[in-house]
C-alpha cells in the first residue's frame, strides 16, 4: 500500500536540513560575502545581485531559487522538493540570523580570516560544500542550479557537470566584468573547487570501499581462501568469454583500500592467469533480516 505524503516525510530529516542550511549559511556570510568573493550557483548569483543592489542576500536566495525548485518538481519529485525548499528556507534564514540579528560584524571582513582571500575562499568553500553535501546526502539540494541542470542538460545535449561548470564559468565571468577585476573570480574558483571536493566527501564518504572482479578458472578455491581471509562472503557469477568462448567464474568482493594488495597476493597465487579490475564503491548496503 502506497504511502501518504505525510508518512513519507522525516522529522529527523528536517531536523538534519535545518542544520545543513545553517552551515551553507555560516560558510558563506562568515567567509565568502565579507570580502566578495562568490559561491558556485544560485547562491554565487544571489552573492553577486545583492551586491549590486543592496537588497539582503536572504532576499535573493528565497526569491530565485524558490521558483526553480517548484519548476523542477513533476521531473524530481514532491518529497525532493519539499526538502529542498526548505533547506533553503533554513538557509536564507541563517544569513538572516547571522547579518541582521546576531553580533557579529560580517560587514567590511570575514570575523575570522580578516580579508585574508585565500583562507575566505578554502574555508568558505568547504563549509558550503559541508552544508550542501548534507542537504543532497538528506534527499534535497540546497541550490536551484541542480535542478536546472538536470532538466536543460540533456536538452543541450550536454551532462549535469558539464551544465553546472559551465554556469559558474559564466557567473565568474560576468562578475569579473562588472567589478572590473579578476581577482576575486578567480578565487571563487578556489571556493568552488573546495566546495565541490567537500560534496563528493560528504555525499559519497571519506573512505570509500573498492570492488574488485577476479575472473579466473579457480573460483573455489580463491572464493575458499577469501572467505578463510576475511570472514566475509564471496560472490561467483558465471561468465564467458567472448573470444575464447569458454566459461569462467567472476568473483566479486568488496574490500577497504587497505585489502586490495592481499587480495591480489591471495589470487595471483592460486591462479596467476586471473583477470582483475578494482573499482570505486561510493555506499555498500546489506539487508537485516
Amino acid at each position: 500500500m502506497k504511502q501518504s505524503l505525510k508518512n513519507r516525510l522525516s522529522i529527523m530529516t528536517f531536523v538534519g536540513l535545518t542544520v545543513a542550511g545553517f552551515i551553507n549559511a555560516f560558510g558563506i556570510t562568515v567567509f565568502l560575502n565579507p570580502v566578495n568573493l562568490y559561491d558556485s550557483g544560485i547562491s554565487g548569483t544571489s552573492m553577486l545581485l545583492s551586491q549590486i543592489s543592496g537588497v539582503p542576500l536572504y532576499v535573493f536566495l528565497l526569491v530565485i531559487n524558490t521558483p526553480l525548485f517548484l519548476y523542477g518538481l513533476k521531473r524530481q519529485g514532491k518529497i525532493f522538493t519539499i526538502y529542498s525548499l526548505y533547506a533553503v528556507a533554513m538557509y536564507s534564514l541563517g544569513v538572516f540570523l547571522i547579518t541582521d540579528v546576531l553580533p557579529i560584524d560580517v560587514s567590511l571582513a570575514s570575523p575570522l580570516a580578516g580579508e585574508d582571500l585565500l583562507l575566505c575562499s578554502l574555508f568558505g568553500g568547504l563549509i558550503s560544500g559541508v552544508g550542501s553535501g548534507l542537504t543532497i546526502r538528506l534527499g534535497g539540494a540546497i541550490d536551484g542550479v541542480e535542478v536546472m541542470s538536470v532538466i536543460f542538460a540533456k536538452k543541450m545535449g550536454i551532462t549535469v557537470g558539464t551544465f553546472v561548470m559551465i554556469y559558474n564559468v559564466i557567473l565568474y565571468i560576468i562578475s569579473g566584468v562588472i567589478l572590473n577585476s579578476w581577482i576575486l573570480p578567480l578565487y571563487s574558483i578556489v571556493t568552488y573547487a573546495a566546495g565541490l571536493k567537500t560534496i563528493d566527501f560528504i555525499v559519497e564518504g571519506f573512505d570509500r570501499s573498492k570492488a574488485i572482479m577476479i575472473i579466473t578458472d579457480h573460483a573455489h578455491e580463491i572464493c575458499d581462501a577469501l572467505s578463510s581471509e576475511y570472514l566475509s562472503g564471496v560472490t561467483q557469477i558465471a561468465v564467458k568469454g567472448h573470444y575464447s568462448q569458454k566459461q569462467k567464474t567472476a568473483i566479486y568482493f568488496i574490500v577497504n583500500r587497505f585489502q586490495i594488495p592481499n587480495v591480489k597476493r591471495i589470487a595471483h597465487e592460486i591462479d596467476p592467469k586471473a583477470f582483475m579490475t578494482i573499482t570505486e564503491v561510493t555506499d555498500v548496503y546489506t539487508s537485516v533480516n
